[in-house]
């Protein structure tokens, strides 16, 4: 049994929707009909494939992202996991997360995941306002989302759920009334991303010609940020990372495996991967087509397309991206000698003088107010 010292979890892929979002930039299709014994199977062999190379690893976390996982059929999600387990040792707390949207959600399946191992289930919801909820794209409606909420709560201990604020037309009372809608609703783990528009995605090719209007301006959407951090500090629900907010112990534990810098296979179509192989740490991308996926599993032995070895300068550039995204900051071990060349440390030193990043020993810590500018203190430190 070997620990991986930050965490070693799996993500599966499921490429379908039953719909695109126009501010999706998620490698999702829609498809009338699946095979789902032919993905069974090719999901299998990657198991099989990337347990060889990580023989003895301990899993702390699977994470069946997509697309709509929910979509999946739970006797599908139920093979996958059994091959999880003979494949790897698994932690004693394994943490089971399964994305899903409230039109896919009926009681059955989620019984179904539940039965299978799933104990964990992150819903997008994205908005509480039936109009929004059509800008957006979205097939559920408010109530139908409630009624997905209260199915979940029933089979899972742990629900998460997302929202999307900064929204078309949306005001600064509109998000506080449905974010307090939303804390209201007592689940442990809240997801809360303003809204991006994505290059390659309908709501972008809406904003390059001039058709995607009433958009914030930057400052409404800053009072929104704060907004959100206040109303979640006084409900309990601090952020732990940029977007997430979480009672204490209710963190995603697989995403904190992204922005600790942890070891995790991608498998699926489009997936990516990070692994700490003998000679270094590699970066991987599975084909991105569903059918092309498919077909390379069932002719090569290997959904992967590529397999880079990350470079020292990279790999500080991931642990420092990532680590200042959460709240309880970057541990600096394994990084010294960056932070130590003159200009990195003279940026340090006046970021933390303009009260935008604290320093302690061991650590570098972005403060609320450096929250609201994290890119640029990001572009600053990585390009030292």
């Amino acid at each position: 049994m070997v620990w991986r010292p930050r965490g070693f979890g799996l993500y599966f892929h499921w490429p379908f929707c039953e719909s695109k979002c126009p501010y999706c930039d998620f490698n999702s299709h829609v498809a009338r009909q699946v095979d789902q014994r032919r993905w069974a199977a090719a999901y299998l062999a990657e198991i099989r494939r990337v347990g060889q190379e990580t023989t003895g690893w301990t899993v702390n976390t699977v994470f069946f992202g997509g697309g709509t996982p929910s979509l999946m059929q739970p006797e599908l999600v139920s093979t996958i996991l059994e091959a999880v387990r003979a494949e790897w040792p698994c932690a004693n707390d394994l943490e089971i997360t399964l994305e899903a949207n409230p039109g896919s959600v009926e009681a059955g399946r989620f019984a179904g995941y539940h039965a299978a191992g799933v104990n964990r289930v992150s819903m997008g919801i994205q908005s509480f306002d039936d109009g929004h909820l059509r800008r957006l794209g979205r097939l559920h409606s408010s109530a139908e989302a409630l009624a997905a909420l209260e199915i979940a709560r029933s089979c899972f201990e742990r629900v998460s759920f997302d929202l999307i604020y900064a929204r078309q037309h949306q005001t600064l009372a509109e998000w506080k009334a449905e974010l307090q809608q939303a804390l209201a609703l007592g689940t442990g783990h809240l997801s809360l991303y303003q809204l991006t528009i994505e290059d390659g995605t309908a709501f972008g090719d809406r904003h390059r010609a001039g058709r995607l209007r009433g958009l914030p301006a930057e400052d409404l959407s800053a009072d929104m940020y704060e907004l959100t951090q206040a109303l979640c500090d006084a409900a309990g629900l601090p952020a732990y990372e940029i977007s997430n907010h979480a009672v204490p112990g209710q963190e995603s534990r697989h995403n904190l495996i992204y922005w600790n810098g942890g070891d995790y296979a991608g498998i699926g179509p489009g997936a990516h991967g990070r692994l700490d192989l003998m000679g270094g740490q590699f970066a991987t991308e599975a084909v991105r087509s569903p059918e092309g996926w498919l077909r390379a599993v069932e002719g090569h032995g290997s959904g992967e397309l590529i397999r880079s070895r990350l470079s020292s300068k990279e790999r500080i550039a991931e642990r420092i991206m990532m680590g200042l995204r959460l709240s309880s900051g970057l541990a600096t071990d394994g990084l010294e000698s960056h932070l130590a060349k003159p200009e990195v440390t003279a940026k340090l030193e006046q970021l933390a003088g303009y009260g935008l990043v604290a320093l302690s020993s061991g650590q570098i810590t972005v403060t609320p107010a450096g929250r609201l500018v994290l890119n640029a203190i990001l572009r600053e430190l990585i390009g030292g």
